[in-house]
């Protein structure tokens, strides 16, 4: 389970000490024996290294099974921590998932959605990670396992900052839950939309998820919004979806209910992509769209 990598140049000291455990119970084992860091897809631990080698306990998970694939549950769908963006592209998913499969390619290259893990991109906790928005659209929870036994958590209570979660000490993530969602008229249509310098392999300038239900005469009955990159992390719009609810199912009552709606969860900053003013112009107008694609994709169906 053990691989050491030799170096007679350096130091024992300075060798990594690289596992990979087989199963869930094993990688707690290494993690409860004291500091360790723990490599999932690898898409954004190797690069934080800047070329140097991994100091001291390297727990990789790529070897448990039990950590990949998604699986119809009684209630909901369970997606394996390790599972990858493109796995999730791949999937054969109800349309509740059509807006996270968008995000799904929207990960960096083919490379980095070929290795990088759902988990990963949360656990990274960067304001612009592109899965959360749509997870938070449905209302997602996260499963850990650690020396405390198992427990999960609101998706929206394991982000708590930038690149800050809910982890304690020794625990892993293995899971994303989403629950089913079954509006007494339509049946709920998602969309994801990403705005950046450029169209691929771009970090966002803002980026929105939406799920939306139609009640049966037009209007929106349920809607569901989330805003990245515009603030500390991931945020779902309480006034946006207030507005929306009710509103006809048109793109100009939908402008018209968005305009209105305070876009107070949001703190967008200067930075070298865009403007705070530009980010939040940009989350406003891109709301509209994504919440008019989600609607427009249910009626193709």
């Amino acid at each position: 389970m053990q691989v050491r990598t030799p170096d007679s140049h350096r130091p024992d000291s300075d060798r990594p000490d690289y596992h990979r455990p087989n199963t869930v119970g094993d990688a707690l084992a290494l993690l409860a024996g004291g500091e360790a860091r723990v490599l999932a897809g690898g898409t954004d631990f190797f690069p934080a290294l800047g070329g140097r080698r991994p100091r001291g306990r390297v727990v990789d998970l790529g070897r448990i099974a039990a950590l990949r694939g998604i699986a119809r549950q009684r209630d909901g769908w369970r997606i394996g921590a390790m599972t990858t963006w493109s796995e999730i592209a791949r999937a054969d998913l109800p349309p509740l998932f059509d807006g996270l499969r968008l995000a799904a390619r929207e990960v960096g290259s083919i490379q980095i959605q070929n290795a990088g893990t759902i988990a990963g991109n949360l656990c990274n906790a960067s304001p612009a990670a592109d899965g959360v928005p749509p997870l938070l659209t449905l209302d997602a929870r996260v499963e850990l396992a650690g020396p405390n036994g198992p427990r999960e958590l609101p998706l929206g209570d394991f982000i708590l900052g930038v690149r800050k979660t809910a982890l304690a000490p020794g625990e892993i993530v293995t899971a994303i839950l989403v629950p089913d969602w079954s509006p007494a008229h339509s049946p709920v249509r998602t969309h994801f939309l990403k705005l950046g310098a450029r169209r691929y392999l771009v970090i966002s300038i803002a980026m929105v998820a939406a799920a939306v239900a139609l009640d049966g005469t037009g209007r929106i009955g349920e809607a569901r919004v989330a805003v990245g990159a515009c603030s500390a992390v991931a945020r779902r719009l309480a006034g946006v979806e207030a507005a929306l609810r009710g509103a006809e199912a048109s793109g100009t009552a939908v402008r018209a209910a968005v305009a209105e709606a305070a876009l107070a969860e949001l703190s967008p900053i200067d930075d070298v992509r865009a403007s705070a003013d530009y980010r939040r112009d940009a989350a406003r107008e891109l709301v509209v769209r994504t919440v008019m694609a989600a609607i427009d994709q249910g009626a193709q169906r």
